[in-house]
């Protein structure tokens, strides 16, 4: 009955341990609400649930752990399809060939035959990409 007048399951009504003689004598909705009014019956308060071990993880996964085998599902190219990581390559790629024309590092032609090469793939990285513009000796002195 308690439990119904507080609005709560009956797990979260606390009746005071030392008032019970009071209690078993209250029988009516009337006895009850007086025996809430004067504090022997009470509502606890609502349980959470901790977020600790949330944010505990999420913090691990900021700083990369939590990524080896048993943690991952999905295939390599499901993670990462094949065109995201294209993507990754490509535009780092194309914005220093960008740069290298803009400060004439690099002329028209070389520029566009370097621009095609990544676009074929022959580079993995802008390291590589330095690297083979070096050996091919494609990169000349900026114009003041």
């Amino acid at each position: 009955m308690a439990a119904k007048l507080l609005k709560c399951g009956i797990h979260r009504v606390w009746m005071n341990p030392d008032k019970v003689e009071d209690l078993e004598d209250a029988i009516t909705r009337a006895d009850i609400r007086t025996a809430i009014r004067s504090g022997t019956i009470a509502k606890l308060p609502v349980k959470g649930i901790s977020s600790a071990r949330k944010h505990y993880i999420t913090a691990q996964k900021a700083k990369g752990r939590r990524r080896g085998h048993g943690t991952r599902q999905g295939a390599a190219r499901a993670r990462m399809p094949k065109k995201d990581a294209w993507i990754r390559t490509i535009r780092p790629l194309r914005q220093r060939l960008r740069e290298l024309k803009e400060q004439g590092k690099v002329d028209k032609s070389t520029y566009r035959i370097l621009y095609m090469q990544a676009k074929g793939g022959m580079f993995k990285n802008k390291a590589h990409l330095e690297q083979q513009i070096r050996a091919a000796g494609h990169l000349k002195e900026a114009k003041k």
